[in-house]
Parts: structure tokens; C-alpha cells; sequence
């Protein structure tokens, strides 16, 4: 790891590190692993709860004042109330990784004072860790990464992840994904929304779009996506508001045409709402992320020490 890494960002970087070897070391026999179920298609193994206290351990020991948002745990570790809040995905793919399907990662993310300022995605399968701290850019294995640069949806490759827990539409969303991809190079649902964020980022595909979402799937993303010079906000386009985790990321030439094909599928379309109907910004409680609409700007003092004052577009609010 690098000297000029922010330290926490460093630190961070030997969590998700740590949790990739446990990860590795279990993915030798997968069928081995105890696997329960959360709910219908949403699966937790005992690989999640080690990987994600392995994280929790390394943040905490670095930084005790902190507090811990985290996929499997909640907020049962940590400080609630400091005003640095690490949010944990330990094993975002979970579902592929039962099944011996290698696209699956470890997200960690650390806000302050509501802003997301470090983000680390690892993919442990292939060694691939991209990085980002607000205001120095998004990099991947040490190299710095940019959105790509296709202007036209009709050549563009995006990504999704469809519908599978009881009560979803899925009808709906396979409107919504026929008229992507009749418009589109071609559609992937690889599976991990961490991994599928940052390869907007990185340029390999040029967007992504997905419902349903949590704070730990796209919060260290939304930092890449936005550092690597991409969008991030609702199908409507609004960026910080993203109510029930509605969520599209792509560069920008690409994110301006996916408004046009789905915005008419947003609930939260400014354009639609009645009027003097109020957005609610988004917070952790109610589980979703709000996204930024634009590269970051230059970093200040304060955020080159991990904090932050300035209320910017990609802010939550980590209250219990």
C-alpha cells in the first residue's frame, strides 16, 4: 500500500484485504460453507459473518470512535453516533459465491458527517481492488481509472440486477429491461452491485441501473462512479435523492439518454410528482444511499484529514 493513500483509506484497504483471504480460503470448498436464508433468495453464509468481523475489527482497532453500518450486523458495533460512519457489505455476490460463480466482492465505505469520503471494492477472485478517496480520484490496482468515453447508447454495454425477493415487480422491471436493451450494444446482470459500479467506473461498462438496492451495495461505488468522472443519482436523473434505493450510474453522455428511457419508470420524476410535493432525502434508515451528480470537486483541508463540513449532493444521514 501506497504512503500518499489517505490512512484510512489504507486501512481500509488491509480490511477488505483480510476479508478476500477468508473469502479465497473458503471458495477452495465452497460446498463446505453453511449457508441459512434471510428471507426468500437472499442467502447469509458463515463466510459473510467472518468476513465482515475481520472488517469490523480492523476499522475498529484503527479508529475505536468510529461507528459500524454494516450489512450483517447493523450497527451493534461501533460508536452510532461518531461522526465517522464505516458502511460494510463483507460479501456482496453472496449468491454467486455459494454457487461457485466467481463475481462477488468486498465493499467498504466510510462517510463523514454524512458524506462518503474513502471507498474500497476488492474482488478477491481476481485481485482487482479499486480505490477512491474524494477529491484524488478512482483507481484500480494502483492506476487511475476514468468512465469511458462512448457518447451513444446504441454502442454502449450496461449492466442491472434483476428483481428475485417476494413482493418485487418483476414484470415491471422486464418492461424496463426490454426497452434498455433494444436500445443498447448489450445488457449484463453480473450480480454484485459493488463490482457492477465499479466497473462504470473503470470503464468497462459504460452504465448501470438496478432497484432495491442498500446503503452497503452502493456506497463505496457511488464514490468511484463519481471520482472516475461518471454519474450517479435515481432513473429521474436527481442526484441525492435516491428514496428506495433506485439507482443509475454511467458516464455522462450515457447517463443523460438512460434518463430518457427510464425515467418513466421512476417513482421519484420531479417532473410527475403533484405539486408541492416534498422529497425526502435520503437517509440510512430507510436504507438507501443518495448519490452525487458530478465529479468531485478539489479537496479541501478538512477533507484531506477525513472530514468534512461542506453539505455536497451525496450525503446520508447515519442517525440510528
Amino acid at each position: 500500500m501506497s504512503s500518499l493513500l489517505h490512512p484510512m483509506l489504507n486501512v481500509a484497504i488491509r480490511a477488505a484485504r483480510a476479508a478476500g483471504t477468508i473469502i479465497n480460503r473458503a471458495a477452495l470448498d465452497v460446498e463446505a460453507v453453511r449457508i441459512s436464508q434471510k428471507q426468500v433468495n437472499d442467502f447469509v453464509t458463515e463466510i459473510d459473518h467472518a468476513s465482515e468481523q475481520a472488517i469490523i475489527d480492523a476499522l475498529l482497532t484503527a479508529y475505536p470512535g468510529h461507528g459500524i453500518h454494516a450489512e450483517e450486523s447493523g450497527r451493534t458495533h461501533g460508536n452510532p453516533h461518531a461522526d465517522h460512519i464505516w458502511i460494510i457489505d463483507p460479501l456482496d455476490g453472496t449468491t454467486n459465491f455459494i454457487h461457485g460463480f466467481p463475481v462477488y466482492c468486498v465493499s467498504i465505505a466510510l462517510a463523514v458527517k454524512g458524506r462518503i469520503e474513502q471507498a474500497v471494492v476488492y474482488d478477491p477472485t481476481r485481485n482487482d481492488l479499486f480505490t477512491a478517496t474524494r477529491g484524488r480520484g478512482a483507481f484500480m490496482n494502483e492506476r487511475r481509472i476514468r468512465v469511458s468515453k462512448r457518447t451513444r447508447l446504441a454502442e454502449s454495454l450496461v449492466s442491472t440486477g434483476f428483481p428475485f425477493r417476494k413482493g418485487d415487480d418483476f414484470q415491471a422491471y422486464l418492461r424496463m429491461m426490454a426497452d434498455v436493451m433494444q436500445r443498447t450494444a448489450g445488457l449484463r446482470r453480473p450480480g454484485a452491485a459493488a463490482l457492477d459500479l465499479a466497473y462504470v467506473a473503470a470503464g468497462f461498462t459504460d452504465g448501470f441501473f438496478e432497484t432495491g438496492l442498500k446503503p452497503w451495495d452502493v456506497a463505496a461505488g457511488s464514490l468511484l462512479v463519481t471520482e472516475a468522472g461518471g454519474l450517479i443519482g435515481n432513473f429521474s436523473g436527481e442526484a441525492g435523492y435516491v428514496e428506495q434505493a433506485e439507482c443509475l450510474a454511467a458516464n455522462p453522455k450515457v447517463y443523460a439518454q438512460l434518463v430518457q428511457v427510464l425515467r418513466k419508470y421512476s417513482r421519484f420524476d420531479s417532473d410527475q410528482r403533484p405539486a408541492g410535493e416534498r422529497k425526502t432525502p435520503i437517509t440510512l434508515k430507510k436504507n438507501a444511499l443518495a448519490a452525487s451528480s458530478a465529479a468531485s470537486p478539489d479537496m479541501s483541508p478538512d477533507e484531506a484529514s477525513g472530514t468534512s463540513s461542506d453539505a455536497h449532493s451525496d450525503t446520508i444521514d447515519p442517525a440510528a
